[in-house]
C-alpha cells in the first residue's frame, strides 16, 4: 500500500482507518450515561450550522489547507468565492448538520446505513480500499485501564497501542530523583529531556498487542523495576546520541487531536481524546454527508519513511488488517493516596502529547497551579532529529543547563500551540481547579 517515501498513508483514500470513535462513544454511553444521546448530540448539530470561526481555524487554513482552493468538496464551506473564511466570518456545514441529525437517534446509520455507504463511495474514488464489511464489523475493545503509580498517587492510562505505557515509563525513571525537593531547575529539565527520550525508545516497542508474539516488552516498559534499571543508565552531565537509547527502529535516523477533561457533580472522572491525526485528515471530505475523514493510517509505520510527526518506523507498527495502529494519546486519571481524585489531563499535538502530559504533573508537583502548570514553556525530545524542542518561554538558566549537557536546542514560538493540554485538578478537597486553552 505505501511505498518507501509515499504519501499515500497521509492524503487521499489509502489514509483513511476504520472511524471507530463513534461506536465507542456509543459504547461509553450505553454503559454509563445519564443524558439522552440526541441531547449530547445536539448542540454539533447547531455549531454546525452555524458557527463563527475562531483565532486557530482561520490560522490553520492559511497555514495548511492550500489544497483547499483546488478542491470544490472543501472550497465551498472553507473557502467560498475563492477566499478563505477569516475570523468572525461564518461557518455553515449543512450536509454535516443533517449527518448529525441521522445520529441523533443511534449510531448505525453510520456503519450500516446511508452515511457509510456514501463516505465509502467517497474513499474509493480517492483510491481506498475500504468496504462495507470493515464498516460494519467494527467493534470498540473495552478492557480495564493500564495501572501505574506516581509519588505515592494511583495513576489510570490507555494501554498499547496507545503510548499510556511510555508515559508511565517516563514516571518511573523521573521518579528515582528528588525532583519535588530539589524543584525545577536546568539539572532536572536535563534529566526531564533524558527520560523523554528514553520513552521514546521505549515507544518503538509498543504495537497492537493482538498482533504481537510476545508482549513482554510491553508489559515491561510500565513497571518500576524496569523504570529503575533505565534511571540507572540516565547521565546527569551529558546527553547522548540516539543508540545510547536502544530504539527499536528498523531505519536509524497533531494537530488534528483534541482532548476533553471532565468532572462531574457525582465525582466521576472522564479523559477522552479524539483525533482524526492529522489537520484536516487525510485531505478527503465526503461532500454528501460533510465529514472530514481521518488519516490514522500514518500512525502505522511506513516501511523507510517517518511519519508527519518525524517518527522514524517500528518494525511491530506494520499495517495489517484489523490492526490498530501505535498512538501517542495517553489520557491519564491519577487519584490521591486516599483514593480521591487527584488530576485528569490529556492532549493533543501528535509525538508530543505524552510528554506535555508529563510536564504538566511535574510542574503540579513544582507547585504551579494547573493553568501555569499547562502553560509552563515545554521541552520536547524525540530522538530523531537529533535535537530538543525547546518552547520560547523558558527561563536562561534550563537553556544553559541543557547546552552544558550537550543538547543541540532547536527553539519553537510557544504561540503555535503544537501540543494542547487540558486538565483539571483537585487542588484541595471540594476544589477543582481546571484548564483548557481557548482560542
Amino acid at each position: 500500500m505505501y511505498p518507501p517515501g509515499t504519501d499515500k498513508s497521509r492524503f487521499g483514500g489509502l489514509a483513511v482507518g476504520v472511524p471507530g470513535e463513534l461506536r465507542g462513544l456509543w459504547d461509553i454511553h450505553s454503559r454509563w450515561g445519564k443524558l439522552k444521546w440526541r441531547r449530547l448530540v445536539e448542540p454539533s448539530i447547531t455549531m454546525a450550522r452555524s458557527w463563527k470561526v475562531r483565532t486557530e481555524l482561520s490560522r490553520r487554513l492559511k497555514r495548511f489547507g492550500a489544497f483547499i482552493l483546488d478542491d470544490p468538496d472543501w472550497a465551498t464551506t472553507f473557502a467560498p468565492n475563492g477566499k478563505f473564511l477569516e475570523e468572525g466570518d461564518v461557518l455553515r456545514r449543512p450536509a454535516f448538520a443533517k449527518t448529525l441529525e441521522s445520529i441523533a437517534d443511534g449510531v448505525e446509520p453510520f456503519y450500516t446505513g446511508a452515511i457509510g455507504d456514501s463516505i465509502l463511495r467517497k474513499i474509493a474514488s480517492k483510491g481506498g480500499i475500504m468496504t462495507a464489511e470493515d464498516l460494519a464489523s467494527y467493534k470498540p475493545i473495552i478492557m480495564p485501564a493500564l495501572e501505574g503509580s506516581y509519588r505515592g498517587r494511583k495513576i489510570y492510562t490507555t494501554r498499547a497501542p496507545s503510548s499510556g505505557p511510555a508515559l508511565l515509563h517516563i514516571l518511573n525513571i523521573l521518579e528515582t530523583f528528588d525532583l519535588v525537593g530539589e524543584g525545577r531547575t536546568g539539572k532536572n529539565v536535563h534529566r526531564l529531556t533524558e527520560a523523554l527520550k528514553f520513552g521514546f525508545a521505549g515507544r518503538t516497542r509498543i504495537a497492537d498487542p493482538q498482533f504481537m508474539v510476545d508482549t513482554r516488552e510491553i508489559a515491561k516498559l510500565a513497571t518500576k523495576e524496569f523504570g529503575r534499571v533505565i534511571a540507572a543508565n540516565l547521565t546527569d552531565d551529558i546527553t547522548h546520541d540516539p543508540d545510547y537509547y536502544h530504539p527499536k527502529y528498523d531505519v536509524k535516523e497533531d494537530h488534528g487531536t483534541t482532548h476533553t477533561s471532565v468532572v462531574d457533580s457525582d465525582g466521576l472522572v472522564v479523559g477522552i481524546t479524539s483525533s482524526i491525526n492529522l489537520v484536516f485528515g487525510s485531505r478527503v471530505l465526503d461532500p454528501h454527508t460533510g465529514i472530514i475523514l481521518n488519516d490514522e493510517m500514518d500512525d502505522f509505520s511506513v516501511p523507510g519513511t517517518p511519519n508527519a510527526f518525524g517518527l522514524w518506523p517500528s518494525p511491530y507498527n506494520y499495517p495489517e488488517p484489523g490492526k490498530r495502529p501505535l498512538s501517542s494519546i495517553a489520557p491519564i486519571i491519577m487519584e490521591k493516596p486516599n483514593g480521591y481524585f487527584h488530576l485528569v489531563a490529556g492532549g493533543s499535538g501528535g509525538s508530543r502529547i505524552f510528554g506535555s502530559i508529563v510536564q504538566t504533573i511535574l510542574n503540579v508537583d513544582w507547585g504551579m497551579d494547573v493553568s501555569a502548570a499547562v502553560e509552563q514553556a515545554r521541552v520536547h525530545d524525540q530522538l530523531f532529529p537529533r535535537n530538543v524542542s525547546v518552547e520560547t518561554t523558558i527561563n536562561d538558566e534550563e537553556v544553559l543547563a541543557l547546552e552544558a549537557a550537550g543538547h543541540r536546542i532547536d527553539f519553537i514560538d510557544i504561540r503555535t500551540g503544537v501540543a494542547e493540554v487540558q486538565a483539571i485538578h483537585a487542588a484541595e478537597e471540594g476544589l477543582l481547579h481546571g484548564e483548557v486553552p481557548f482560542s
